[in-house]
């Protein structure tokens, strides 16, 4: 296994990759973001790890491209969270939810390219299934230590005048 790389932030805030010897942009980083390489940035004057408030930058600048993710509207529920009790709840949450989304989206790439072995309805259906089952999991294992079960029965009936 590959040891982590570093990244040294200096004053001038250019970026030097000491695994590969040579100075990165933003751009790098996000490409190695996105190929799953394990790296740490860090301020090159006191050695803090700095790699949250750079991975904050990547995003910034992705968000000015293009069409956001982070909508004014997510933006402002998220802000809601912090020092909330739940905000720790909203982390794992979000944590599961984006690695459910990111298998879903393996999922859905694998049966395109297996589309013309299968029929496209029965693809379809077997990702949706799959799809539930996820979901349902992941409400299961979030809402658990709160108390919350899934598997409650819901009463969709109107109470009853009389």
């Amino acid at each position: 296994m590959a040891s982590e790389r570093i990244i040294k932030k200096y004053p001038n805030r250019r970026l030097y990759d000491t695994g590969i010897s040579r100075y990165v942009t933003i751009e790098d980083i996000r490409l190695l973001v996105r190929s799953g390489e394990k790296f740490r940035v860090v301020d090159a004057k006191t050695d803090e790890d700095i790699t949250r408030s750079l991975l904050l930058q990547v995003i910034l600048e992705q968000e000015d491209k293009g069409q956001p993710i982070f909508t004014i509207e997510i933006l402002e529920q998220l802000i809601r969270t912090y020092g909330d009790a739940m905000q720790g709840f909203m982390t794992t949450y979000l944590k599961q939810s984006l690695d459910i989304f990111l298998q879903q989206q393996r999922l859905v790439q694998e049966q395109m390219d297996g589309l013309l072995k299968h029929g496209p309805v029965s693809a379809f259906t077997e990702l949706a299934e799959q799809n539930l089952k996820l979901w349902q999991s992941l409400q299961e294992s979030a809402f658990k230590p709160y108390g919350f079960g899934t598997n409650r029965k819901v009463d969709t009936e109107p109470p009853q005048d009389g």
